[in-house]
């Protein structure tokens, strides 16, 4: 009986990775999987081998580092009906927690041969800047302004990125808040189902967003709905960033005096001059003048573990 084909799309960068873990992963995928693995040269050449795969006929491309490479891979599968497995060796492993992958990499293996296939909203993202237009998708959040500035910093630091991770992002953060944010104008202008609103930094969330500290999830929303939620936040101050981290830990509402909360978005517009930095799933993606942000509902193929 013909073998199908898996591609396991392996970062050895990430937090976690180990060449023993990837021999045992290896040898797990293929007791089902005829099995190529292939090292990407950066994310460019990770989302090409993951378009590749499914143009020729592979099964499943397997990611095996952090959400960094899932979330490059997952643009090459979106709207392909190639699986998306996930192989959990970065430090956070959002999407992983999202499927309910162990974080183990032999028994997120397993799970990939015994599991089932779903499909997974994404959210797309177009952008205008002056030296290119863009088309990327989120698998779980993104945003513009604070947040892609953490990022942005934290990828300058490599070194305490991998030693610190939490600690690292808590110390960016805190300095940008009490710094370039403490007295910054809200200077970009968002427009979402009929409403226009001006804000210092926007939030979009398609899936629960977990963090390093365990499996309680982030929400901007007490009840999140099937679309994307979206928090545009006027001014940016250290006692209301604190505030709103807890209420978002225990699924309450954002939504208070200069913080507006958007449910269900069909089309979130956001206007900036010069422009503005935005991330997708941590990955810094540049800078834009105006970024669309729509849901891609079942745009995703993905494998998570059977019930039971």
């Amino acid at each position: 009986m013909h073998m199908r084909r898996l591609l396991l799309i392996a970062n050895p960068t990430a937090s976690g990775f180990t060449g023993a873990a990837l021999r045992t992963v290896e040898e797990t995928l293929g007791d089902v999987f005829e099995v190529t693995t292939s090292w990407p040269n950066g994310p460019a050449e990770s989302r090409q081998a993951a378009a590749d795969a499914a143009a020729t006929g592979y099964s499943v491309v397997a990611a095996m580092g952090g959400d960094g490479i899932v979330h490059h891979v997952a643009n090459g599968l979106a709207f392909t009906g190639t699986a998306l497995g996930v192989i959990p060796t970065g430090t956070t492993n959002v999407v992983a927690r999202i499927l309910d992958v162990p974080m183990k990499p032999q028994k997120a293996a397993e799970r990939i041969v015994n599991g089932r296939q779903e499909l997974m909203s994404l959210a797309h993202i177009a952008t205008e800047s002056p030296l290119a237009a863009r088309s990327e998708y989120a698998v779980f959040s993104l945003g513009l302004g604070l947040d892609a500035d953490v990022v942005a910093v934290s990828d300058r630091r490599p070194a305490a990125k991998y030693h610190f991770s939490s600690l690292n992002f808590v110390a960016i953060a805190t300095k940008q808040v009490l710094g370039k944010y403490r007295s910054k104008h809200p200077d970009m202008l968002v427009e979402c189902g009929g409403e226009r609103v001006h804000a210092a930094t926007v939030l979009v969330q398609v899936h629960d967003l977990y963090t390093y500290w365990g499996r309680v999830p982030l929400r901007l929303t007490p009840d999140p709905g099937d679309g994307l939620t979206a928090v545009a936040i006027e001014r940016v101050a250290a006692g209301n960033t604190v505030a709103m981290a807890a209420r978002g830990m225990f699924h309450r509402s954002l939504e208070h005096g200069g913080t507006h909360v958007f449910h269900d978005v069909e089309k979130l517009i956001v206007h900036a001059e010069p422009g503005v930095p935005f991330q997708a799933d941590g990955e810094l993606l540049g800078t834009a003048e105006s970024v669309e942000i729509t849901p891609a509902y079942d745009a995703l193929s993905v494998l998570v573990p059977n019930r039971g």
